[in-house]
């Protein structure tokens, strides 16, 4: 759980969070098993007030260049202001890994 760790305290650091949820996907991956190289992050900022989606994603990626230039191969994010959070505080659903061998993999 050390990159997971990371990732969490470089969001804190740049974002001061309201809520933050750094969640490791890799078990649904063709990984080894304890990998973390497939990760969600739901994180709520007064930071993101008026940025567009695209521009608070890039300030995620910005801040978590580091890891993902050493490892981690995906990271879906829900990036929302404490007002959107509070609107609605839906965690979206990652899709299944199709890909790599895993089970339903339809390239097969």
């Amino acid at each position: 759980m050390i990159v997971q760790k990371t990732i969490e305290e470089k969001l804190k650091t740049a974002f001061h969070p309201t809520n933050l949820q750094v969640l490791n996907e890799s078990d649904g991956h063709n990984v080894p098993a304890g990998s973390e190289t497939h990760f969600k992050v739901i994180i709520v900022s007064e930071t993101f007030s008026g940025l567009r989606q695209v521009q608070r994603q890039q300030r995620v990626y910005n801040a978590l260049n580091e890891e993902l230039n050493s490892g981690v191969h995906a990271l879906s994010m829900q990036t929302l202001t404490p007002e959107e959070w509070q609107q609605d505080s839906t965690t979206l659903q990652s899709p299944p890994c199709l890909g790599g061998g895993k089970k339903g993999d339809s390239r097969r």
